[in-house]
């Protein structure tokens, strides 16, 4: 397997952005894959991407291997998703680089509370606990996290 390749994503990816997306998701035991998943995913990468994601995709050239959406303007990582076959390779890592790359200073994100092993990896990455709040569209408790350049000062 190659080294995957950050780079945009087209949007004639999007569906098989939408299914790493879900498999990897899927991955942390909170959701099952299904069809349903599927297409309320591919539906909402139009729409963010329409409100100003920029959407990067991880591809070794035969498959997307990840997905990441930044929105720039805001310092906000909002998805980072591995396929299930990439996880544990480090290409998460190269992804949070990457990102720092963009957003150099200071980056936001938030995780659902009961994704305990990418909250945690978080924290290993030197990101900040902030707060926990309930997300009212899906009820889910999210965990808000921040870092920044300085050392990460409340």
């Amino acid at each position: 397997m190659a080294e995957p390749t950050i780079r945009p994503a087209r949007s004639d990816e999007y569906d098989e952005v939408a299914r790493v997306w879900m498999n990897s998701w899927a991955s942390t035991g909170i959701e099952d894959a299904s069809n349903f998943l599927l297409t309320k995913l591919r539906a909402r990468i139009t729409l963010e991407v329409e409100k100003g994601w920029s959407l990067f995709v991880a591809d070794d050239g035969a498959a997307l291997a990840a997905m990441l959406a930044l929105h720039l303007p805001h310092r906000y990582l909002d998805q980072l998703f591995v396929a299930p076959q990439y996880q544990r390779q480090n290409l998460g890592r190269r992804l949070l680089a990457f990102t720092r790359q963009h957003l150099p200073n200071e980056i936001y994100l938030r995780c659902v509370r009961e994704n305990e092993r990418a909250w945690r990896w978080y924290e290993r990455e030197g990101f900040v606990f902030e707060k926990e709040e309930v997300e009212p569209v899906t009820g889910s408790v999210m965990k808000y996290y921040r870092w920044n350049q300085k050392g990460n000062t409340r």
